[in-house]
Protein backbone atom coordinates (compact mmCIF):
# COMPACT_ATOMS: atom_id res chain seq x y z
CA UNK A 1 0.00 0.00 0.00
CA UNK A 2 1.18 3.78 -1.24
CA UNK A 3 2.99 5.00 2.12
CA UNK A 4 2.10 2.05 4.35
CA UNK A 5 3.82 3.51 7.45
CA UNK A 6 2.49 6.91 6.86
CA UNK A 7 -0.97 5.46 6.19
CA UNK A 8 -1.08 3.44 9.15
CA UNK A 9 -0.25 6.43 11.35
CA UNK A 10 -2.87 8.90 10.03
CA UNK A 11 -5.57 6.33 10.51
CA UNK A 12 -4.66 6.44 14.48
CA UNK A 13 -4.62 10.62 14.78
CA UNK A 14 -7.32 13.09 14.77
CA UNK A 15 -6.51 15.54 12.81
CA UNK A 16 -10.11 15.88 10.98
CA UNK A 17 -13.30 15.66 12.13
CA UNK A 18 -14.03 11.20 10.86
CA UNK A 19 1.89 14.84 -9.35
CA UNK A 20 5.16 18.22 -15.18
CA UNK A 21 8.88 17.77 -14.19
CA UNK A 22 11.05 19.18 -10.79
CA UNK A 23 12.13 22.12 -10.75
CA UNK A 24 14.69 24.60 -6.17
CA UNK A 25 19.07 23.64 -2.36
CA UNK A 26 20.21 21.00 -0.32
CA UNK A 27 21.44 21.25 3.11
CA UNK A 28 21.35 18.16 6.14
CA UNK A 29 -20.13 23.90 -21.53
CA UNK A 30 -21.20 27.46 -21.40
CA UNK A 31 -18.06 29.34 -22.53
CA UNK A 32 -16.89 29.00 -19.00
CA UNK A 33 -16.75 25.87 -18.29
CA UNK A 34 -17.79 25.37 -14.21
CA UNK A 35 -14.47 24.60 -13.00
CA UNK A 36 -14.62 26.94 -9.54
CA UNK A 37 -11.61 26.84 -7.20
CA UNK A 38 -11.88 25.23 -4.02
CA UNK A 39 -14.36 26.60 -1.54
CA UNK A 40 -13.11 29.09 0.43
CA UNK A 41 -15.25 27.78 3.86
CA UNK A 42 -13.10 25.66 5.48
CA UNK A 43 -14.67 21.77 6.12
CA UNK A 44 -15.58 20.47 9.42
CA UNK A 45 -12.97 19.80 11.18
CA UNK A 46 -10.97 23.14 10.12
CA UNK A 47 -10.73 26.31 11.40
CA UNK A 48 -10.76 29.63 9.26
CA UNK A 49 -7.83 30.56 6.90
CA UNK A 50 -4.77 32.87 8.92
CA UNK A 51 -1.84 34.48 7.44
CA UNK A 52 1.45 32.54 9.33
CA UNK A 53 4.64 33.06 9.12
CA UNK A 54 6.88 30.20 8.51
CA UNK A 55 9.36 29.66 10.71
CA UNK A 56 12.75 28.68 9.51
CA UNK A 57 15.84 27.69 11.32
CA UNK A 58 19.20 30.07 10.91
CA UNK A 59 20.80 27.07 8.74
CA UNK A 60 18.13 26.55 6.26
CA UNK A 61 17.34 29.96 5.60
CA UNK A 62 18.69 30.56 2.60
CA UNK A 63 16.50 31.76 -0.56
CA UNK A 64 13.40 31.69 -1.29
CA UNK A 65 13.73 31.85 2.76
CA UNK A 66 16.27 35.05 3.00
CA UNK A 67 13.04 36.79 3.80
CA UNK A 68 9.98 36.45 5.53
CA UNK A 69 7.42 33.57 4.19
CA UNK A 70 3.55 33.60 5.35
CA UNK A 71 1.12 30.80 4.15
CA UNK A 72 -2.56 30.67 4.57
CA UNK A 73 -3.27 27.72 7.12
CA UNK A 74 -6.39 27.17 9.02
CA UNK A 75 -6.31 28.94 12.50
CA UNK A 76 -3.88 27.39 14.92
CA UNK A 77 -2.04 25.68 12.60
CA UNK A 78 1.84 26.88 12.35
CA UNK A 79 4.40 26.23 9.63
CA UNK A 80 8.09 25.81 9.13
CA UNK A 81 11.40 24.34 7.08
CA UNK A 82 11.65 20.85 8.20
CA UNK A 83 14.16 19.84 5.76
CA UNK A 84 16.13 21.64 2.36
CA UNK A 85 16.55 19.16 0.14
CA UNK A 86 16.96 20.16 -3.86
CA UNK A 87 13.78 19.34 -6.05
CA UNK A 88 12.25 17.42 -3.28
CA UNK A 89 10.12 15.33 -5.12
CA UNK A 90 7.32 12.17 -3.47
CA UNK A 91 8.26 11.01 0.17
CA UNK A 92 7.53 8.07 1.86
CA UNK A 93 8.09 7.41 6.07
CA UNK A 94 10.27 4.45 6.64
CA UNK A 95 8.82 1.84 9.46
CA UNK A 96 11.47 3.57 11.58
CA UNK A 97 9.80 6.93 11.35
CA UNK A 98 12.52 8.43 9.48
CA UNK A 99 11.79 10.32 6.00
CA UNK A 100 12.98 9.41 2.48
CA UNK A 101 12.75 12.03 -0.81
CA UNK A 102 13.03 11.51 -3.79
CA UNK A 103 15.28 13.43 -6.36
CA UNK A 104 14.37 12.01 -10.00
CA UNK A 105 17.01 14.62 -11.40
CA UNK A 106 19.99 13.84 -8.97
CA UNK A 107 19.22 9.98 -9.24
CA UNK A 108 18.96 9.57 -5.54
CA UNK A 109 16.93 9.30 -2.44
CA UNK A 110 17.16 11.49 0.88
CA UNK A 111 17.04 10.11 4.27
CA UNK A 112 16.06 12.46 6.64
CA UNK A 113 16.50 11.57 10.69
CA UNK A 114 16.89 14.20 13.24
CA UNK A 115 17.29 17.30 10.70
CA UNK A 116 20.17 15.56 9.13
CA UNK A 117 20.11 14.77 5.50
CA UNK A 118 22.18 11.73 4.24
CA UNK A 119 21.80 9.77 0.72
CA UNK A 120 19.45 6.85 1.32
CA UNK A 121 19.91 5.28 -2.35
CA UNK A 122 22.11 6.76 -5.22
CA UNK A 123 22.97 5.99 -8.93
CA UNK A 124 18.93 5.53 -9.96
CA UNK A 125 17.58 6.30 -13.05
CA UNK A 126 15.08 9.52 -12.22
CA UNK A 127 13.59 7.94 -8.88
CA UNK A 128 10.30 9.09 -8.36
CA UNK A 129 7.18 7.13 -6.25
CA UNK A 130 8.09 4.75 -3.09
CA UNK A 131 6.10 2.49 -1.02
CA UNK A 132 7.16 0.06 1.85
CA UNK A 133 5.16 -3.35 2.08
CA UNK A 134 5.78 -6.31 3.90
CA UNK A 135 6.00 -9.63 1.83
CA UNK A 136 6.25 -13.05 2.80
CA UNK A 137 7.40 -11.56 6.37
CA UNK A 138 9.69 -9.21 5.01
CA UNK A 139 9.34 -5.23 4.79
CA UNK A 140 10.45 -4.24 1.41
CA UNK A 141 10.90 -0.59 -0.21
CA UNK A 142 9.80 -0.31 -3.65
CA UNK A 143 11.34 2.45 -5.73
CA UNK A 144 9.89 3.77 -9.22
CA UNK A 145 12.57 4.30 -11.70
CA UNK A 146 11.62 5.88 -15.25
CA UNK A 147 12.93 2.33 -16.65
CA UNK A 148 11.99 -0.38 -13.91
CA UNK A 149 10.54 -0.55 -10.12
CA UNK A 150 13.28 -1.96 -7.71
CA UNK A 151 12.58 -3.18 -4.28
CA UNK A 152 15.17 -3.13 -1.05
CA UNK A 153 14.36 -5.62 1.57
CA UNK A 154 14.47 -2.79 4.98
CA UNK A 155 15.14 -3.32 8.55
CA UNK A 156 14.49 -0.96 11.06
CA UNK A 157 17.14 1.30 11.35
CA UNK A 158 18.63 1.24 8.19
CA UNK A 159 20.51 4.08 6.58
CA UNK A 160 20.77 2.63 3.43
CA UNK A 161 19.20 0.70 0.76
CA UNK A 162 20.71 -2.63 0.10
CA UNK A 163 20.35 -5.64 -2.03
CA UNK A 164 18.00 -4.19 -4.33
CA UNK A 165 16.18 -6.48 -6.52
CA UNK A 166 14.58 -5.55 -9.88
CA UNK A 167 10.83 -6.52 -9.99
CA UNK A 168 9.88 -4.49 -13.27
CA UNK A 169 12.11 -3.77 -15.75
CA UNK A 170 11.32 -2.40 -19.64
CA UNK A 171 9.35 0.53 -18.67
CA UNK A 172 9.47 2.80 -21.15
CA UNK A 173 11.30 6.49 -20.79
CA UNK A 174 13.73 8.38 -22.72
CA UNK A 175 15.67 5.27 -23.88
CA UNK A 176 12.80 3.76 -25.78
CA UNK A 177 14.13 3.74 -29.53
CA UNK A 178 10.70 4.36 -30.90
CA UNK A 179 10.37 7.61 -28.70
CA UNK A 180 13.77 9.01 -29.49
CA UNK A 181 15.09 10.26 -26.34
CA UNK A 182 11.68 12.58 -25.99
CA UNK A 183 9.26 11.40 -23.17
CA UNK A 184 6.98 13.98 -21.44
CA UNK A 185 5.80 12.64 -18.52
CA UNK A 186 8.65 10.12 -17.82
CA UNK A 187 8.55 9.52 -14.33
CA UNK A 188 6.44 6.75 -12.76
CA UNK A 189 4.76 6.44 -9.85
CA UNK A 190 3.62 3.20 -7.88
CA UNK A 191 1.57 1.32 -5.06
CA UNK A 192 1.64 -2.09 -3.63
CA UNK A 193 -0.99 -3.97 -2.22
CA UNK A 194 -0.72 -7.47 -0.53
CA UNK A 195 1.32 -9.34 -3.58
CA UNK A 196 0.09 -6.80 -6.53
CA UNK A 197 2.19 -4.14 -7.51
CA UNK A 198 0.49 -0.81 -9.48
CA UNK A 199 2.52 1.02 -12.11
CA UNK A 200 1.24 4.42 -13.64
CA UNK A 201 2.74 4.68 -17.36
CA UNK A 202 2.05 8.27 -18.52
CA UNK A 203 1.53 9.64 -21.85
CA UNK A 204 4.65 10.94 -23.95
CA UNK A 205 3.02 13.20 -25.07
CA UNK A 206 -0.30 15.97 -24.68
CA UNK A 207 -2.85 14.45 -26.66
CA UNK A 208 -1.65 11.59 -29.25
CA UNK A 209 -3.02 8.68 -30.40
CA UNK A 210 0.72 6.55 -30.49
CA UNK A 211 0.44 5.91 -27.07
CA UNK A 212 -2.75 3.89 -27.15
CA UNK A 213 -1.11 1.62 -29.86
CA UNK A 214 2.26 1.35 -27.90
CA UNK A 215 3.04 -2.17 -26.02
CA UNK A 216 3.07 -1.86 -23.11
CA UNK A 217 0.14 1.28 -23.27
CA UNK A 218 1.43 4.65 -22.42
CA UNK A 219 -1.17 6.30 -20.45
CA UNK A 220 -1.97 3.70 -18.44
CA UNK A 221 -1.89 1.62 -15.09
CA UNK A 222 -0.66 -1.74 -15.43
CA UNK A 223 -0.39 -4.49 -12.51
CA UNK A 224 2.57 -7.06 -11.85
CA UNK A 225 3.30 -9.30 -9.19
CA UNK A 226 4.95 -7.75 -6.68
CA UNK A 227 7.70 -10.66 -5.56
CA UNK A 228 8.84 -11.82 -9.39
CA UNK A 229 10.53 -9.83 -12.57
CA UNK A 230 7.96 -8.61 -15.17
CA UNK A 231 5.89 -11.08 -14.24
CA UNK A 232 1.61 -11.56 -14.24
CA UNK A 233 1.48 -8.22 -16.37
CA UNK A 234 -2.05 -7.26 -16.74
CA UNK A 235 -3.61 -3.49 -17.98
CA UNK A 236 -5.57 -2.75 -15.43
CA UNK A 237 -6.79 0.70 -16.71
CA UNK A 238 -6.79 3.08 -20.19
CA UNK A 239 -7.38 6.73 -20.74
CA UNK A 240 -5.21 8.17 -18.23
CA UNK A 241 -2.68 10.62 -19.33
CA UNK A 242 -0.67 11.69 -16.38
CA UNK A 243 -1.56 9.24 -13.25
CA UNK A 244 0.20 10.88 -9.78
CA UNK A 245 -0.14 9.81 -6.35
CA UNK A 246 -1.64 6.26 -6.36
CA UNK A 247 -2.94 5.40 -2.94
CA UNK A 248 -5.61 2.94 -1.54
CA UNK A 249 -8.17 4.40 0.89
CA UNK A 250 -7.28 2.85 4.08
CA UNK A 251 -9.62 0.19 5.31
CA UNK A 252 -10.91 -0.38 1.09
CA UNK A 253 -9.14 -1.67 -1.73
CA UNK A 254 -10.63 1.07 -3.51
CA UNK A 255 -7.37 2.85 -5.58
CA UNK A 256 -7.50 6.31 -6.39
CA UNK A 257 -5.35 8.26 -8.34
CA UNK A 258 -5.31 12.59 -9.31
CA UNK A 259 -4.29 12.84 -13.21
CA UNK A 260 -3.05 15.70 -15.30
CA UNK A 261 -4.96 16.30 -17.90
CA UNK A 262 -4.03 17.89 -21.57
CA UNK A 263 -3.26 21.07 -22.50
CA UNK A 264 -4.59 23.34 -25.70
CA UNK A 265 -8.08 21.91 -26.04
CA UNK A 266 -10.01 23.67 -29.05
CA UNK A 267 -13.03 24.43 -28.55
CA UNK A 268 -14.94 20.97 -29.35
CA UNK A 269 -19.22 22.17 -30.02
CA UNK A 270 -20.30 25.13 -30.95
CA UNK A 271 -20.32 27.46 -28.11
CA UNK A 272 -19.49 30.91 -28.08
CA UNK A 273 -16.69 31.45 -26.39
CA UNK A 274 -15.66 35.19 -26.90
CA UNK A 275 -19.17 36.77 -27.05
CA UNK A 276 -18.96 38.08 -30.87
CA UNK A 277 -22.40 35.64 -31.39
CA UNK A 278 -20.57 33.40 -33.69
CA UNK A 279 -19.71 29.85 -32.71
CA UNK A 280 -15.82 29.26 -32.00
CA UNK A 281 -15.81 25.44 -32.60
CA UNK A 282 -12.28 24.12 -33.37
CA UNK A 283 -10.12 26.88 -32.01
CA UNK A 284 -7.90 27.29 -29.60
CA UNK A 285 -9.13 30.04 -27.65
CA UNK A 286 -7.27 30.84 -24.29
CA UNK A 287 -10.74 32.01 -22.40
CA UNK A 288 -11.59 28.21 -22.76
CA UNK A 289 -8.24 26.82 -22.24
CA UNK A 290 -7.88 28.42 -19.48
CA UNK A 291 -10.68 26.30 -17.88
CA UNK A 292 -11.04 23.48 -19.55
CA UNK A 293 -10.77 20.33 -19.41
CA UNK A 294 -10.42 19.75 -15.68
CA UNK A 295 -7.73 17.65 -13.64
CA UNK A 296 -9.27 14.71 -12.44
CA UNK A 297 -9.73 12.53 -8.99
CA UNK A 298 -10.38 8.95 -9.62
CA UNK A 299 -11.07 5.77 -8.13
CA UNK A 300 -9.76 3.42 -10.62
CA UNK A 301 -12.10 0.32 -11.98
CA UNK A 302 -9.89 -2.59 -13.32
CA UNK A 303 -11.29 -2.55 -17.06
CA UNK A 304 -11.83 1.42 -17.07
CA UNK A 305 -11.08 3.78 -19.52
CA UNK A 306 -11.45 7.36 -18.91
CA UNK A 307 -11.14 9.25 -21.78
CA UNK A 308 -7.55 10.47 -23.09
CA UNK A 309 -6.73 11.23 -25.77
CA UNK A 310 -10.18 10.69 -27.57
CA UNK A 311 -12.11 12.32 -24.67
CA UNK A 312 -12.49 15.21 -21.91
CA UNK A 313 -14.29 15.56 -18.86
CA UNK A 314 -16.90 17.62 -19.53
CA UNK A 315 -17.45 20.28 -16.83
CA UNK A 316 -20.82 22.19 -17.99
CA UNK A 317 -22.86 20.93 -15.32
CA UNK A 318 -20.42 20.39 -12.82
CA UNK A 319 -17.70 19.02 -11.22
CA UNK A 320 -18.46 15.30 -10.24
CA UNK A 321 -19.62 12.10 -12.07
CA UNK A 322 -18.64 14.17 -15.37
CA UNK A 323 -19.53 12.79 -18.94
CA UNK A 324 -17.02 12.96 -21.76
CA UNK A 325 -16.81 16.03 -25.21
CA UNK A 326 -15.25 14.51 -28.28
CA UNK A 327 -11.72 15.63 -28.16
CA UNK A 328 -12.35 18.01 -31.83
CA UNK A 329 -8.57 16.80 -33.15
CA UNK A 330 -8.46 13.30 -32.26
CA UNK A 331 -12.05 12.26 -32.37
CA UNK A 332 -14.12 15.13 -34.04
CA UNK A 333 -16.78 11.87 -35.80
CA UNK A 334 -16.32 9.88 -32.64
CA UNK A 335 -15.15 6.99 -34.66
CA UNK A 336 -12.08 6.36 -32.36
CA UNK A 337 -13.33 6.46 -28.95
CA UNK A 338 -17.38 6.22 -27.91
CA UNK A 339 -17.21 8.78 -25.11
CA UNK A 340 -20.29 7.51 -23.83
CA UNK A 341 -19.11 4.77 -22.66
CA UNK A 342 -15.85 5.98 -21.07
CA UNK A 343 -16.25 5.84 -17.33
CA UNK A 344 -17.28 9.23 -15.79
CA UNK A 345 -14.67 11.32 -13.87
CA UNK A 346 -15.48 11.03 -10.19
CA UNK A 347 -14.35 14.56 -9.04
CA UNK A 348 -12.97 17.51 -11.32
CA UNK A 349 -10.06 20.00 -9.58
CA UNK A 350 -9.07 22.85 -11.23
CA UNK A 351 -7.78 23.20 -14.80
CA UNK A 352 -4.11 23.10 -15.35
CA UNK A 353 -3.38 22.87 -11.40
CA UNK A 354 -1.08 19.99 -11.54
CA UNK A 355 -2.40 17.28 -9.11
CA UNK A 356 0.79 15.39 -7.87
CA UNK A 357 0.66 14.03 -4.67
CA UNK A 358 -2.57 11.97 -2.86
CA UNK A 359 -2.21 11.11 0.27
CA UNK A 360 -5.21 9.70 2.87
CA UNK A 361 -5.61 11.13 6.04
CA UNK A 362 -7.79 11.15 8.79
CA UNK A 363 -11.38 10.93 6.65
CA UNK A 364 -9.87 13.44 4.06
CA UNK A 365 -7.40 13.50 1.47
CA UNK A 366 -4.16 15.60 1.12
CA UNK A 367 -3.75 16.98 -2.78
CA UNK A 368 -0.93 19.13 -3.42
CA UNK A 369 -1.49 21.20 -6.16
CA UNK A 370 1.86 21.90 -8.06
CA UNK A 371 0.49 24.48 -10.26
CA UNK A 372 0.08 25.81 -14.03
CA UNK A 373 2.46 26.28 -16.48
CA UNK A 374 0.81 27.53 -19.32
CA UNK A 375 -2.69 29.28 -17.39
CA UNK A 376 -3.62 33.17 -18.50
CA UNK A 377 -3.62 33.34 -14.23
CA UNK A 378 -1.74 30.80 -12.16
CA UNK A 379 -3.82 27.95 -11.26
CA UNK A 380 -2.89 25.69 -8.27
CA UNK A 381 0.42 26.58 -6.02
CA UNK A 382 -1.57 25.39 -3.16
CA UNK A 383 -2.41 22.22 -0.90
CA UNK A 384 -6.34 20.94 -0.85
CA UNK A 385 -7.83 19.52 1.60
CA UNK A 386 -10.66 16.84 0.39
CA UNK A 387 -13.21 15.64 3.53
CA UNK A 388 -14.25 11.89 2.57
CA UNK A 389 -17.83 11.27 2.77
CA UNK A 390 -20.13 8.61 2.25
CA UNK A 391 -20.14 8.68 -1.09
CA UNK A 392 -16.58 9.33 -2.15
CA UNK A 393 -14.21 12.59 -2.02
CA UNK A 394 -16.48 15.77 -0.95
CA UNK A 395 -15.83 19.81 -1.75
CA UNK A 396 -12.31 20.44 -1.87
CA UNK A 397 -10.92 23.51 0.19
CA UNK A 398 -7.57 24.95 0.81
CA UNK A 399 -5.55 23.45 3.36
CA UNK A 400 -2.52 25.67 2.18
CA UNK A 401 -2.52 28.58 0.26
CA UNK A 402 0.70 31.66 -0.45
CA UNK A 403 3.10 29.97 -2.54
CA UNK A 404 2.65 32.57 -5.15
CA UNK A 405 3.62 36.13 -4.18
CA UNK A 406 1.52 39.14 -5.15
CA UNK A 407 3.24 39.68 -8.03
CA UNK A 408 2.52 36.78 -9.35
CA UNK A 409 5.46 34.90 -9.40
CA UNK A 410 5.86 31.39 -7.40
CA UNK A 411 8.42 30.89 -4.89
CA UNK A 412 7.19 27.18 -3.88
CA UNK A 413 5.53 24.11 -5.53
CA UNK A 414 3.64 21.72 -3.44
CA UNK A 415 4.34 18.06 -4.41
CA UNK A 416 3.50 15.46 -2.25
CA UNK A 417 2.71 14.79 1.50
CA UNK A 418 3.08 12.42 4.27
CA UNK A 419 2.01 12.00 7.90
CA UNK A 420 4.81 12.61 10.42
CA UNK A 421 4.81 9.92 12.89
CA UNK A 422 3.51 12.91 15.43
CA UNK A 423 0.54 13.64 13.44
CA UNK A 424 1.88 16.72 11.64
CA UNK A 425 1.73 17.01 7.88
CA UNK A 426 4.68 17.17 5.44
CA UNK A 427 4.56 18.83 2.51
CA UNK A 428 7.53 18.27 -0.03
CA UNK A 429 8.44 21.65 -2.65
CA UNK A 430 10.49 21.13 -5.53
CA UNK A 431 10.53 24.64 -6.44
CA UNK A 432 12.10 26.07 -3.47
CA UNK A 433 14.15 22.47 -2.74
CA UNK A 434 12.44 22.06 0.60
CA UNK A 435 10.22 20.19 3.05
CA UNK A 436 7.47 21.99 5.07
CA UNK A 437 5.84 20.96 8.21
CA UNK A 438 2.62 22.02 8.65
CA UNK A 439 1.36 21.35 12.27
CA UNK A 440 -2.52 21.50 13.42
CA UNK A 441 -3.48 22.57 16.37
CA UNK A 442 -2.46 20.08 19.29
CA UNK A 443 -5.15 18.02 20.58
CA UNK A 444 -7.63 19.48 18.26
CA UNK A 445 -9.81 18.04 15.80
CA UNK A 446 -8.12 19.70 13.16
Amino acid sequence: MRKLWATLMACSLTLAACTDEPTGPAQSAPARPQSAPPSASPAPGLGQPTRVKVDVPPALASAPFDRERYLQLPAGWTASVYARIDKARFMTLTPSGDLLVSQPGAGTVQLVRAGAVTEFAGGLRQPHDMVFAPLNGQMYLFIAESNRVVRYPYANGDLKAHDGQVVVDGLPDTSTPELHGTYAHVLKNIAVRGETLYVSIASTCNACVQDTVSDPQRATIYTYAATGTNAARHLLARGIRNAEGLAFRPGTDELWIVVNNRDNTLVPDDRDVDGDGQSDKGKRMAQFVDDYPPEEFIKVRDGGFYGWPFCNPNSDNGLRNMPFLRDYELNRDGQKADCAKADPIDLGLPPHSAPLGLTFFNGAAIVPLHGSWNRTKPAGYKVLYVPWTASGPGDPVDLATGFVDPDGKWWGRPVDAAVDTDGTLLISDDGSGTVLRLTPPRGSAG
